[in-house]
């Protein structure tokens, strides 16, 4: 995994950190100066989001997971440093030093998970999870210090082009005519003026009212730029595709 300049991090004195890689190199992390968990969960679903995977990739732990612990010690008043890493991630120690802020640390080796991180069992996953084995040049920053994470920008600068990769949610209300014309409509307006890669899930709210609620929705159809950052949304007037390409900012806003 060849990364170029990191910027520094302003990084809590104690804290935990935890990162989880892909196959193909790609990174995401949180740093918890709480100490209140382990996070993989929060991690796995992010990737699943941002990837545009069928389902969190929770075989990636322990496999491909660093941990860094800063603590106090009691006794001497002196903040110390525990951290590890799993064997298929230890090669990218420079890069876990420069997210995490520990200069030139030297990571020990997690201890190896008897048949969970055989590559034989986890290349079963590749099928399902092809975006997992490709490397975007990904490495994002999720932040957990709210009660809801909310995904960062990377946090670096990397050798290619930043990736820019969008997550939209279209909400209607039941399969219309209507709808079938706004997702045409929609569809050709993306492939023709977008420019990058683009994921578009279909989300009735009729069925599935929670996830309504979760993203906000009050009134049908929206659109929901979920990345990248900011999140926003467009109601009602999906005609309109100068304004659609402005909220996904695609082109300059005037």
């Amino acid at each position: 995994m060849t990364k170029s300049t990191l910027e520094n991090l302003s990084t809590p004195q104690l804290y935990k950190g935890i990162a989880l890689f892909t196959p193909g190199g790609d990174l995401i992390y949180c740093i918890d100066p709480h100490k209140q968990g382990r996070w993989h969960s929060h991690l796995c679903a992010a990737l699943q989001e941002i990837l545009d995977l069928s389902e969190p990739p929770h075989f990636l732990a322990p496999c491909y997971t660093a941990t860094v612990d800063h603590w106090l010690d009691p006794k001497t008043q002196q903040v110390k440093i525990f951290a590890e890493a799993s064997l298929a991630v230890l090669k990218h120690q420079a890069v876990l030093n420069a997210i995490f802020n520990t200069g030139d640390l030297v990571w020990q080796p997690a201890p190896w998970q008897e048949g969970l991180c055989d590559r034989l069992v986890l290349s079963t996953y590749r099928s399902s999870f092809p975006q997992l084995w490709e490397d975007h040049d990904l490495i994002v920053n999720l932040d957990l210090s709210q009660q809801a994470p909310k995904y960062h920008p990377p946090v670096m600068t990397v050798q290619k082009t930043q990736i820019k990769t969008y997550v939209l949610r279209l909400f209607v209300a039941g399969h219309s005519a209507n709808t079938e014309r706004i997702l045409k409509n929609l569809h050709e307006l993306l492939e023709r003026s977008l420019g990058y890669p683009y994921t578009m899930k279909v989300i009735d709210v009729l069925t599935n009212p929670e996830q309504a609620e979760i993203d906000q929705v009050s009134a049908t159809p929206t659109l929901v730029k979920v990345w990248p950052l900011p999140i926003r949304r467009m109601v009602g007037d999906l005609d309109n595709a100068g304004k659609i390409l402005q909220m996904l900012g695609a082109i300059e806003q005037v």
